[in-house]
């Protein structure tokens, strides 16, 4: 192992891979920003393991619960997959001092944003699947989310709707969202979007999509306020 480079076998153990192409894993941890050019990014491998993990994760709950419908197995589904999620996942596995990033990214934190640890979480999983198959990636899967599918209280509800509710009950009035900013490509987007509530100080959330960034943002308002999910 080089002076200065953590040790690759550490996060694999980690994450419950030993890769047979360890290119895989250095290109999952690879932010646009430390990219020669942005096809060698993680963002492609980002784009599969976000399906890979959302068949992986319906195929656990639809196991664990039998007896739910599907309404009940979508917001078991959405509460599991989205981005919040697969960032403390990637906390979990410690992917920080592994991350790949420029100058200017790293130097801004980039390695505790909580977007760019969840691209990376979903861009692992791609590359798990790429390097090892199907069962491969369900097995990474399962390890890393089905404690948190155990977690007593796991939010079922999504967080937009939850701060609706929470305003309704206390007649102020809808949350408003609106997009402060937008990168990235048109086949790779990246939004940041505020929400709002009269009489309450914004929070901020970023996401692939607008829909995930105004849930994002909503579950940032709700964890500062103390909010009840």
């Amino acid at each position: 192992m080089a002076r200065g480079k953590p040790d690759l076998a550490a996060l694999e153990g980690r994450v419950g891979h030993e890769f047979t192409d360890r290119d895989l894993l250095r290109w999952a941890l690879t932010h646009v920003s430390a990219a020669p050019r942005r096809p060698d990014s993680y963002e492609r491998l980002e784009f599969l393991g976000d399906r890979v993990l959302g068949l992986a994760v319906a195929h656990m709950i639809y196991e664990s619960y039998p007896a739910e419908s599907e309404g009940e197995l979508s917001r078991r589904l959405a509460a599991l997959v989205r981005k919040e999620t697969c960032a403390e996942v990637a906390e979990l596995w410690g992917v920080g001092p592994y991350m790949r990033l420029g100058e200017g990214e790293a130097q801004t934190g980039g390695r505790k944003k909580r977007a760019i640890l969840g691209d990376i979480c979903e861009a692992i999983i791609g590359a798990v699947f790429l390097d090892g198959g199907t069962a491969a990636a369900e097995r990474v899967v399962r390890a890393a989310f089905g404690p948190k599918m155990r977690e007593a209280g796991r939010n079922l509800r999504d967080a937009k709707t939850a701060l609706q509710e929470w305003a309704q009950a206390r007649r102020l009035a809808p949350p408003r969202y609106r997009l402060v900013a937008r990168s990235g490509p048109d086949h790779a987007p990246s939004f940041e979007l505020a929400v709002e509530i009269e009489g309450f100080e914004g929070a901020t959330g970023a996401g692939s999509s607008k829909r995930a960034a105004e849930q994002a943002a909503a579950a940032a308002f709700m964890a500062r306020e103390g909010v009840e999910e």
